[in-house]
C-alpha cells in the first residue's frame, strides 16, 4: 500500500457521478449513439498570460488530456449497438424494483455525472452510505467505486442493480423484464448479434459499459494547455498548477483524471474530523480486510470538480475551496495560505469541460407480462 507522507494536497476524497413502442432495430439509431460535444457555462476557455515552458514541461511529465475517445474495456468491444442498448438501459428505471430508480438517478448526465445530494436517496427513500462520484471520465480510473472493489464499469453497473438500499433488484428478475419486452429482445440482439441467448444481466452490464465509455469531457483548458496553448491558463491558474505540482497534491492527483489511480489514506498527517471522515466508514478496509487499509480511499479524480459537490465520500463539504483548505491540513498537514488555497480552487475551475449532447432515449413498451413494480 503506498502511503506517501506529504503527497495528497487534495487526496481521495475531493469527489466525490419518454417511453414509447420500439420496433425497429436500434442499430439504425445513429443519433443516439452519437455524444457531441455541447458548451456548458463553466467551461469557457481562459486566456492568460504565456505560461512558461518549464511549467508546461513539468505538467507534460504528470498530466495528459483527455482523449477525443476512450479506449474499449477489455473485453468488451465497444460498438454502435452496445452504446444505443447500454443509453436506454443507463435511463430505465424498470432496472430497479420499484420501476422508478435508474443509474441516472444517482448519476445525472445533466448535472456533472452525479446527484448532487450528499448520499443518494434509493429504494424505499433509503440513503447510501456514501457520496455518488461522477459518470464522467469513470472509464479512466483504475478501478469504480470509492473503495474500488468494481474492477470495471461492468461490475459497477452490476453493483448498485442488486443493492438493497439502491434499486433492489435481482438479475433474474432484471432478464424477465428486459426478456418480455420485444424492444430490448432486438436491442440485445443487435447488439450481441453472435449469441444465442443475448438478454442477460451480463450483457446488460457490458450495454452499460460501453454507453459509459462515451461519456468523456475533452476540451477543458487545461486540456488545451497540456497540448501546448501557453494561454490557456490565467495567471491564477497557473499559479495554482504550480502550487498543486509543488506542494505535492500531483503525486496522488495525477494522469489523465488527475486521481483515480491509487488508494491512499484519508489523513496522512491529520485525521479529518468526523462529519468529513465520518468513523464508521473504514474505506477500503471493507473490501480488503487488511487493517492497513483502514480509512484509504481511491485518489479522487478531479476533472470536472468544480461542477460535482458535495465533496469527500461523506458528502458533507459543499465548497471546494473549504475542501482545498481541509486536504491541506489531512494531506500535507500544513495550513495551506488564503492566497495558495485560492489559486488552487481557480486551477481547479480549469479542469472543467463542455459535457457531451445526450438525447433522451426512447424506451421499449412493456408488455403483459413485465414484471410490476415492487411496493416500497
Amino acid at each position: 500500500m503506498q502511503t506517501s507522507t506529504l503527497a495528497c494536497a487534495l487526496a481521495i476524497a475531493l469527489l466525490t457521478a419518454g417511453c414509447g413502442p420500439r420496433t425497429e432495430s436500434p442499430a439504425t439509431d445513429s443519433a443516439a449513439a452519437s455524444t457531441a460535444p455541447a458548451t456548458t457555462s463553466g467551461a469557457s476557455i481562459a486566456a492568460g498570460p504565456a505560461a512558461s515552458p518549464e511549467l508546461l514541461a513539468q505538467a507534460k511529465a504528470l498530466f495528459q488530456p483527455i482523449p477525443d475517445k476512450a479506449p474499449d474495456p477489455a473485453g468488451n468491444p465497444v460498438t454502435a449497438e452496445k452504446i444505443v442498448l447500454g443509453k436506454m438501459l443507463y435511463f430505465d428505471g424498470r432496472l430497479s424494483s420499484s420501476g422508478v430508480i435508474s443509474c441516472n438517478s444517482c448519476h445525472n448526465v445533466g448535472m456533472g455525472g452525479i446527484d448532487g445530494v450528499p448520499t443518494s436517496i434509493g429504494h424505499g427513500f433509503q440513503k447510501g452510505p456514501r457520496n455518488a462520484p461522477t459518470v464522467y471520465n469513470a472509464v479512466f480510473n483504475v478501478a469504480q467505486f470509492w473503495d474500488g472493489r468494481a474492477e470495471d464499469l461492468k461490475a459497477q453497473a452490476k453493483g448498485p442493480v442488486q443493492a438493497g438500499v439502491e434499486m433492489n433488484n435481482t438479475p433474474e428478475t432484471v432478464e424477465t423484464t428486459l426478456k418480455s419486452m420485444p424492444g430490448y429482445v432486438l436491442a440485445f440482439q443487435a447488439a450481441f448479434p453472435q449469441e444465442t441467448s443475448p438478454v442477460s444481466f451480463d450483457n446488460m452490464a457490458k450495454a452499460i459499459e460501453a454507453f459509459e465509455t462515451t461519456l468523456i469531457t475533452p476540451g477543458a483548458p487545461f486540456d488545451a494547455f497540456l497540448k501546448g496553448d501557453a494561454r490557456a491558463l490565467t495567471a491564477d491558474q497557473q499559479a495554482g498548477l504550480k502550487l498543486f505540482m509543488d506542494k505535492g497534491c500531483a503525486s496522488c492527483h495525477n494522469g489523465i483524471n488527475l486521481g483515480g489511480q491509487a488508494y491512499f489514506p484519508f489523513g496522512v498527517v491529520h485525521a479529518p474530523a468526523d462529519a468529513v471522515r465520518p468513523a464508521g466508514d473504514r474505506g477500503r478496509f471493507a473490501v480488503t480486510k487488511s487493517q492497513a487499509d483502514e480509512y484509504v480511499f481511491r485518489a479522487a479524480p478531479l476533472r470536472n470538480i468544480a461542477a460535482t459537490a458535495p465533496y469527500f465520500h461523506s458528502g458533507n463539504v459543499w465548497k471546494l475551496q473549504d475542501a482545498v483548505t481541509i486536504m491541506g491540513d489531512a494531506q500535507l498537514g500544513a495550513t495551506l495560505a488564503p492566497d495558495e488555497a485560492e489559486k488552487i480552487h481557480l486551477f481547479l475551475h480549469a479542469l472543467t469541460a463542455p459535457i457531451p449532447k445526450i438525447d433522451y432515449p426512447e424506451l421499449p413498451e412493456r408488455a403483459d407480462t413485465t414484471p410490476l413494480p415492487a411496493d416500497g
